[in-house]
Protein backbone atom coordinates (compact mmCIF):
# COMPACT_ATOMS: atom_id res chain seq x y z
CA UNK A 1 0.00 0.00 0.00
CA UNK A 2 1.50 3.62 -0.98
CA UNK A 3 1.83 6.07 1.83
CA UNK A 4 -1.27 7.94 0.23
CA UNK A 5 -3.22 5.24 1.00
CA UNK A 6 -1.75 4.69 4.52
CA UNK A 7 -2.86 7.92 4.93
CA UNK A 8 -6.83 7.27 3.97
CA UNK A 9 -6.71 4.29 5.92
CA UNK A 10 -5.46 6.09 9.15
CA UNK A 11 -7.98 8.98 8.90
CA UNK A 12 -10.60 6.55 8.24
CA UNK A 13 -9.75 5.10 11.28
CA UNK A 14 -9.31 8.26 13.35
CA UNK A 15 -12.39 9.87 12.09
CA UNK A 16 -14.55 7.14 12.73
CA UNK A 17 -13.45 7.37 16.58
CA UNK A 18 -13.54 11.31 16.77
CA UNK A 19 -17.14 11.04 15.79
CA UNK A 20 -18.18 8.78 18.07
CA UNK A 21 -16.27 10.32 20.74
CA UNK A 22 -18.14 13.44 20.05
CA UNK A 23 -21.44 12.19 19.49
CA UNK A 24 -20.52 10.47 22.92
CA UNK A 25 -20.31 13.89 24.62
CA UNK A 26 -23.08 15.86 23.01
CA UNK A 27 -25.77 13.44 23.88
CA UNK A 28 -24.55 12.73 27.68
CA UNK A 29 -23.24 16.57 28.46
CA UNK A 30 -25.92 23.99 31.08
CA UNK A 31 -22.84 25.72 30.02
CA UNK A 32 -19.87 27.78 30.08
CA UNK A 33 -17.76 27.71 27.04
CA UNK A 34 -14.29 28.39 25.98
CA UNK A 35 -13.26 31.46 23.74
CA UNK A 36 -14.57 30.95 20.14
CA UNK A 37 -11.98 31.82 17.54
CA UNK A 38 -12.70 31.87 13.71
CA UNK A 39 -9.02 31.68 13.38
CA UNK A 40 -8.77 28.75 15.02
CA UNK A 41 -6.22 27.69 12.73
CA UNK A 42 -3.44 29.95 13.52
CA UNK A 43 -4.29 29.15 17.56
CA UNK A 44 -4.33 25.35 18.06
CA UNK A 45 -2.08 25.50 21.04
CA UNK A 46 -5.11 27.47 22.93
CA UNK A 47 -7.53 24.55 22.79
CA UNK A 48 -5.01 21.67 21.94
CA UNK A 49 -1.70 21.65 24.22
CA UNK A 50 -0.46 18.42 22.06
CA UNK A 51 0.28 21.63 19.47
CA UNK A 52 2.60 23.08 21.55
CA UNK A 53 6.39 22.97 20.29
CA UNK A 54 5.28 21.25 17.04
CA UNK A 55 6.20 24.17 14.68
CA UNK A 56 9.28 23.19 14.91
CA UNK A 57 10.81 26.05 16.47
CA UNK A 58 9.12 28.96 18.64
CA UNK A 59 6.12 30.76 17.84
CA UNK A 60 4.68 33.43 19.15
CA UNK A 61 1.35 34.63 18.36
CA UNK A 62 -1.54 38.08 19.94
CA UNK A 63 -5.14 37.61 19.03
CA UNK A 64 -7.77 39.78 19.48
CA UNK A 65 -11.84 39.28 18.67
CA UNK A 66 -14.78 41.95 19.31
CA UNK A 67 -18.12 40.20 18.94
CA UNK A 68 -21.12 41.41 17.78
CA UNK A 69 -19.79 45.07 17.53
CA UNK A 70 -22.11 47.32 18.62
CA UNK A 71 -24.06 44.71 21.06
CA UNK A 72 -23.59 46.23 24.98
CA UNK A 73 -21.68 43.51 26.60
CA UNK A 74 -21.00 41.32 23.39
CA UNK A 75 -17.94 38.85 24.24
CA UNK A 76 -13.94 40.54 23.94
CA UNK A 77 -11.65 38.51 23.80
CA UNK A 78 -7.66 38.66 23.88
CA UNK A 79 -5.23 35.62 23.78
CA UNK A 80 -1.38 35.98 23.93
CA UNK A 81 0.29 32.48 23.55
CA UNK A 82 4.51 31.63 23.21
CA UNK A 83 5.90 27.52 22.19
CA UNK A 84 8.74 26.20 21.22
CA UNK A 85 10.52 22.53 21.40
CA UNK A 86 12.76 22.47 24.09
CA UNK A 87 16.28 20.80 24.73
CA UNK A 88 14.74 17.23 25.70
CA UNK A 89 14.43 15.46 22.74
CA UNK A 90 10.61 15.39 21.87
CA UNK A 91 9.45 17.52 24.05
CA UNK A 92 7.84 20.88 23.70
CA UNK A 93 6.52 23.10 26.27
CA UNK A 94 4.08 26.76 26.13
CA UNK A 95 2.58 29.64 28.09
CA UNK A 96 -0.89 31.16 27.55
CA UNK A 97 -3.06 33.93 28.81
CA UNK A 98 -6.59 34.57 27.52
CA UNK A 99 -8.82 37.23 28.67
CA UNK A 100 -12.51 37.02 28.01
CA UNK A 101 -14.96 39.32 28.90
CA UNK A 102 -18.70 39.26 28.76
CA UNK A 103 -20.97 41.70 30.38
CA UNK A 104 -20.20 42.34 33.48
CA UNK A 105 -18.32 38.70 33.88
CA UNK A 106 -14.53 38.78 32.84
CA UNK A 107 -12.15 35.93 32.98
CA UNK A 108 -8.58 35.19 32.16
CA UNK A 109 -6.92 32.04 32.27
CA UNK A 110 -3.22 31.64 32.73
CA UNK A 111 -2.13 28.19 30.73
CA UNK A 112 1.07 26.01 30.91
CA UNK A 113 1.54 23.55 28.16
CA UNK A 114 3.63 20.70 28.10
CA UNK A 115 3.83 17.68 25.26
CA UNK A 116 5.68 15.13 24.07
CA UNK A 117 5.90 13.83 20.10
CA UNK A 118 7.04 10.21 19.12
CA UNK A 119 7.74 9.65 15.25
CA UNK A 120 4.98 7.37 13.75
CA UNK A 121 6.54 6.74 10.64
CA UNK A 122 9.44 8.41 8.59
CA UNK A 123 7.22 11.79 7.83
CA UNK A 124 4.38 11.61 10.68
CA UNK A 125 4.38 12.84 14.41
CA UNK A 126 2.04 11.92 17.79
CA UNK A 127 1.99 14.06 20.37
CA UNK A 128 0.73 13.71 23.94
CA UNK A 129 -0.08 16.93 25.80
CA UNK A 130 -1.04 18.19 29.04
CA UNK A 131 -2.74 21.51 29.89
CA UNK A 132 -2.49 23.62 33.42
CA UNK A 133 -4.92 26.62 34.15
CA UNK A 134 -5.14 28.77 36.35
CA UNK A 135 -8.56 30.86 36.06
CA UNK A 136 -9.46 34.29 37.44
CA UNK A 137 -12.84 35.29 37.44
CA UNK A 138 -14.11 38.62 38.11
CA UNK A 139 -17.77 39.42 38.34
CA UNK A 140 -19.50 42.83 38.61
CA UNK A 141 -22.84 42.29 40.28
CA UNK A 142 -23.12 45.85 40.97
CA UNK A 143 -23.67 46.85 37.06
CA UNK A 144 -26.41 44.89 36.62
CA UNK A 145 -30.57 45.64 36.70
CA UNK A 146 -31.29 43.14 39.26
CA UNK A 147 -34.89 41.98 39.47
CA UNK A 148 -34.61 39.89 41.82
CA UNK A 149 -32.97 39.62 45.57
CA UNK A 150 -30.61 36.94 45.35
CA UNK A 151 -28.14 37.32 48.47
CA UNK A 152 -25.65 35.55 45.98
CA UNK A 153 -25.74 39.26 43.77
CA UNK A 154 -25.16 41.58 46.57
CA UNK A 155 -21.36 41.14 46.70
CA UNK A 156 -18.85 41.39 43.97
CA UNK A 157 -16.47 38.81 43.03
CA UNK A 158 -13.17 39.77 42.74
CA UNK A 159 -10.22 37.39 41.43
CA UNK A 160 -11.79 33.97 42.71
CA UNK A 161 -9.28 32.10 42.03
CA UNK A 162 -9.84 27.80 40.42
CA UNK A 163 -7.07 26.07 38.88
CA UNK A 164 -7.56 23.06 36.02
CA UNK A 165 -6.34 20.59 34.18
CA UNK A 166 -6.37 19.37 30.27
CA UNK A 167 -5.32 17.06 27.70
CA UNK A 168 -4.57 16.48 24.36
CA UNK A 169 -3.24 14.07 21.58
CA UNK A 170 -2.20 16.23 17.91
CA UNK A 171 -1.11 13.91 15.03
CA UNK A 172 0.33 16.03 12.26
CA UNK A 173 2.58 15.09 8.71
CA UNK A 174 3.51 17.83 6.86
CA UNK A 175 0.10 18.04 4.99
CA UNK A 176 -2.17 16.72 7.55
CA UNK A 177 -2.91 17.38 11.05
CA UNK A 178 -6.22 16.25 13.40
CA UNK A 179 -6.35 16.48 17.15
CA UNK A 180 -9.02 15.86 19.57
CA UNK A 181 -8.15 17.66 23.52
CA UNK A 182 -10.11 18.68 26.38
CA UNK A 183 -8.58 21.73 27.84
CA UNK A 184 -10.42 21.62 30.69
CA UNK A 185 -10.93 18.72 32.73
CA UNK A 186 -12.47 20.04 36.04
CA UNK A 187 -16.28 21.51 35.98
CA UNK A 188 -15.50 23.94 38.51
CA UNK A 189 -18.40 25.59 40.19
CA UNK A 190 -18.54 29.68 41.18
CA UNK A 191 -21.36 29.76 43.54
CA UNK A 192 -23.69 28.27 45.54
CA UNK A 193 -25.51 25.39 43.53
CA UNK A 194 -28.82 26.01 45.27
CA UNK A 195 -28.62 29.87 44.52
CA UNK A 196 -30.37 31.43 41.57
CA UNK A 197 -27.57 32.12 40.35
CA UNK A 198 -25.15 29.29 39.14
CA UNK A 199 -22.18 29.22 37.21
CA UNK A 200 -20.30 26.01 36.27
CA UNK A 201 -17.52 24.93 34.24
CA UNK A 202 -17.77 22.40 31.10
CA UNK A 203 -15.73 20.09 29.72
CA UNK A 204 -15.20 21.49 26.15
CA UNK A 205 -14.62 18.63 23.68
CA UNK A 206 -12.49 19.84 21.14
CA UNK A 207 -11.85 17.71 17.46
CA UNK A 208 -9.79 19.67 14.77
CA UNK A 209 -8.40 18.25 11.75
CA UNK A 210 -6.81 20.19 8.41
CA UNK A 211 -4.84 18.91 5.10
CA UNK A 212 -2.58 21.04 2.74
CA UNK A 213 -2.92 20.74 -0.94
CA UNK A 214 -0.21 22.07 -3.27
CA UNK A 215 -2.72 22.69 -6.53
CA UNK A 216 -0.01 24.23 -8.05
CA UNK A 217 3.74 25.57 -7.21
CA UNK A 218 2.29 28.97 -6.28
CA UNK A 219 -0.86 27.64 -4.84
CA UNK A 220 -1.96 25.93 -1.50
CA UNK A 221 -5.31 24.75 -0.91
CA UNK A 222 -5.86 23.86 3.26
CA UNK A 223 -9.57 22.87 4.44
CA UNK A 224 -10.41 22.71 8.22
CA UNK A 225 -12.41 21.60 10.69
CA UNK A 226 -12.87 22.16 14.04
CA UNK A 227 -16.11 20.52 16.70
CA UNK A 228 -16.75 21.68 19.72
CA UNK A 229 -19.01 19.70 22.12
CA UNK A 230 -20.15 21.28 25.84
CA UNK A 231 -22.79 19.84 27.43
CA UNK A 232 -25.78 22.82 27.79
CA UNK A 233 -24.98 24.13 24.31
CA UNK A 234 -25.27 23.03 20.52
CA UNK A 235 -22.43 21.24 19.00
CA UNK A 236 -20.58 23.86 17.08
CA UNK A 237 -19.29 22.89 13.83
CA UNK A 238 -16.58 25.23 11.91
CA UNK A 239 -15.66 24.73 8.14
CA UNK A 240 -12.78 26.81 6.80
CA UNK A 241 -11.24 26.99 3.04
CA UNK A 242 -8.03 29.07 2.47
CA UNK A 243 -5.97 29.79 -0.36
CA UNK A 244 -2.15 30.55 -0.06
CA UNK A 245 -0.62 32.05 -3.21
CA UNK A 246 3.54 32.50 -3.45
CA UNK A 247 3.71 31.62 0.38
CA UNK A 248 2.30 35.24 0.58
CA UNK A 249 -1.29 36.22 0.45
CA UNK A 250 -3.78 34.31 2.11
CA UNK A 251 -7.68 34.52 0.97
CA UNK A 252 -10.27 32.34 2.48
CA UNK A 253 -14.10 31.34 3.94
CA UNK A 254 -15.80 29.77 6.87
CA UNK A 255 -18.72 28.67 8.04
CA UNK A 256 -19.77 28.62 11.76
CA UNK A 257 -23.06 25.30 11.32
CA UNK A 258 -26.10 27.89 11.95
CA UNK A 259 -24.71 30.31 13.35
CA UNK A 260 -22.06 32.65 11.11
CA UNK A 261 -20.20 32.80 7.38
CA UNK A 262 -16.90 34.79 8.05
CA UNK A 263 -13.89 36.26 5.90
CA UNK A 264 -10.42 36.14 6.49
CA UNK A 265 -7.46 37.12 4.92
CA UNK A 266 -3.67 36.81 5.59
CA UNK A 267 -0.53 37.64 4.50
CA UNK A 268 2.90 36.35 5.25
CA UNK A 269 4.82 39.61 5.96
CA UNK A 270 8.36 38.10 6.13
CA UNK A 271 8.99 34.24 6.32
CA UNK A 272 8.25 34.24 10.33
CA UNK A 273 5.55 37.18 10.52
CA UNK A 274 1.87 36.44 9.97
CA UNK A 275 -0.74 39.05 9.66
CA UNK A 276 -4.38 37.87 9.68
CA UNK A 277 -7.88 39.58 9.72
CA UNK A 278 -11.66 37.71 10.01
CA UNK A 279 -14.81 38.99 9.95
CA UNK A 280 -17.86 36.82 10.77
CA UNK A 281 -21.61 37.67 10.36
CA UNK A 282 -24.39 36.22 11.77
CA UNK A 283 -27.21 34.31 9.84
CA UNK A 284 -29.49 34.18 13.13
CA UNK A 285 -31.91 36.77 14.19
CA UNK A 286 -28.78 37.88 15.77
CA UNK A 287 -27.13 39.19 12.43
CA UNK A 288 -29.71 41.94 11.74
CA UNK A 289 -27.69 45.37 11.93
CA UNK A 290 -30.16 46.86 14.38
CA UNK A 291 -28.36 44.10 16.52
CA UNK A 292 -24.69 44.61 16.31
CA UNK A 293 -22.20 44.54 12.56
CA UNK A 294 -20.74 41.35 12.77
CA UNK A 295 -17.46 40.65 14.87
CA UNK A 296 -13.95 40.99 13.87
CA UNK A 297 -10.72 39.09 14.56
CA UNK A 298 -7.24 39.86 14.03
CA UNK A 299 -4.05 37.92 14.50
CA UNK A 300 -0.38 38.67 14.63
CA UNK A 301 2.31 35.60 14.93
CA UNK A 302 5.90 35.61 14.74
CA UNK A 303 8.09 32.69 14.37
CA UNK A 304 11.76 32.38 15.28
CA UNK A 305 12.35 30.42 12.17
CA UNK A 306 16.66 28.87 12.06
CA UNK A 307 17.69 28.99 8.83
CA UNK A 308 19.28 25.57 10.01
CA UNK A 309 17.87 22.28 8.92
CA UNK A 310 15.35 21.28 5.99
CA UNK A 311 12.59 24.17 7.14
CA UNK A 312 12.46 26.49 3.79
CA UNK A 313 9.30 28.40 4.47
CA UNK A 314 7.14 28.67 7.07
CA UNK A 315 4.19 25.41 7.63
CA UNK A 316 0.52 26.47 6.60
CA UNK A 317 -1.00 25.14 10.07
Amino acid sequence: MDQCGKHIKFYKRFFTVCGVLVLMVSNSLNAQQDAQYTQYMYNTVSVNPGYAGSRGHMSVAALHRSQWVGLEGAPVTQTLNVHSPVGYRGVGLGFSIVNDKIGPTSETNFDLDFSYTIWTSTKSKLSFGLKGSINLLDVRFSELNQFTSDPTLETDIDNRLSPNVGAGIYYHTDKFYAGVSVPRFLETSHFDESSLSTAKEQMNFYLITGYVWDLNPSLKFKPTLLTKAVKGAPLQVDVSANFMLNEKLILGGAYRWDAALSGMVGFNISDGFLLGLAYDREITELGSAAFNDGSFEVILRYDFISTKGNLKSPRFF
